[in-house]
């Protein structure tokens, strides 16, 4: 497992995390979870640990996006708390968040 704080992620850029992701994981079996309170409260407020400073949804859109063609098993969003989600901004963050893994996932789909 390697873990990559957001400053690491902001200082190098979206493009070398994948890289680097790519070159770890190879084409072993591979299962994403997302976890909302990655992305800056600005973005997504409803989560029970909010971190300012975190990823902007485009940077998510870009982490995600870039993580395609890898060997998914399965994928999860995670975080989303309604009760803290004042005008529904989380939910449609992680709804889309959700959408893009399973898109991820349905390329993965061997029939």
């Amino acid at each position: 497992m390697r873990v990559m704080f957001v400053e690491e992620v902001q200082k190098r850029g979206i493009d070398a995390i994948l890289e680097e992701t790519r070159a770890i994981v190879g084409d072993m079996p591979v299962y994403l979870s997302f976890d909302i309170d990655s992305i800056d409260p600005a973005f997504a407020p409803g989560t029970g640990t909010p971190e300012i400073a975190g990823l902007t949804t485009p940077e998510a859109m870009a982490l995600i996006r870039g993580l395609r063609g890898l060997n998914y098993v399965g994928a999860d969003m995670v975080e989303v708390s309604p009760p803290f989600d004042v005008g529904g901004l989380t939910a449609l963050t992680g709804a889309t968040v959700m959408y893009e893994l399973l898109c991820l996932l349905a390329e993965t789909v061997k029939t």
